[in-house]
């Protein structure tokens, strides 16, 4: 949707919380790199459709088929998810998400690398990845440890918490917090006073501040490929099982 110099993105799957599918993931890297190369945009509003969620990570129920070897989750993650991350924060016009309700694992990774982010008193965040036996990707972990830093980091993956929007402010993820009812109007007030400023210093405080953000090391492609090592694992599929079963994992260690 386009309101002159805005632009909202909406996530839309809403009888799943919007769990992003990988038909919506290759759109939405689509849609963000062409509003990205439109110089008439001055800011982009992501959102979740509906009012439950922003987004409730992927969908699990692609994993079985779509996620099972090696090379289906280095294509998932590397060029699927990696590649809306990439786009989110590399998009040249300044991003707001918008968060009502589930914000967690993919969700929180795309709202990690927006420039800004809005959220409603229902708002709810977390990676909780580790109860489905499955390690986050780098390119993933990326944003989310920049935002965040380590200390925060470790806690949302090790302890796989899911916490409220206080708590995420409290952690430095979120830039305000709002009633419900007043969420849409204030993240399209937030977007009106960046597009109303001057769009070129917008694009370049952008550059500026990523320019300056600490890079680690560039990662050996084994180090990437193991990443992925949880596949083997006998974890991992119990973790997939207990999703689907709804009964608590009893992870084993192997």
């Amino acid at each position: 949707m386009r309101d002159g110099d805005i632009a909202t993105v909406a996530l839309n799957n809403p009888g799943k919380l919007n769990a992003l599918t990988i038909a919506m993931w290759r759109e939405l890297a689509r849609v963000l790199r062409e509003l990205s190369a439109d110089d008439d945009l001055r800011c982009v509003v992501l959102r979740g459709a509906g009012d439950d969620a922003f987004a409730a990570g992927a969908d699990i129920e692609e994993f079985i088929e779509q996620r099972a070897t090696l090379e289906q989750a280095k294509l998932y993650h590397h060029e699927l998810v990696g590649g809306v991350l990439n786009a989110v924060a590399e998009c040249r016009h300044p991003t707001v998400a918008l968060i009502k309700g589930a914000c967690v694992g993919g969700g929180l990774e795309i709202a990690c690398n927006c420039d800004l982010r809005i959220s409603g008193e229902s708002g709810r965040f977390g990676v909780p990845i580790n109860r489905l036996g499955f390690a986050i990707a780098y390119d993933e972990l990326a944003g989310l440890l920049a935002l965040s830093g380590r200390a925060v980091a470790a806690e949302i993956l090790l302890e796989g918490r899911v916490w409220n929007a206080p708590e995420a402010f409290a952690k430095g993820l979120l830039t305000r917090i709002v009633a419900d009812v007043d969420v849409e109007r204030e993240a399209y007030a937030t977007a009106r006073r960046i597009a109303d400023g001057a769009p070129l210093v917008a694009r370049w405080h952008k550059q500026f501040i990523r320019r300056l953000a600490v890079n680690a090391p560039t990662l050996s492609a084994a180090e990437r490929d193991a990443n992925f090592d949880y596949l083997q694992s006998d974890d991992y599929q119990t973790g997939i099982d207990s999703f689907f079963s709804k009964q608590k994992p009893q992870f084993k260690g192997r």
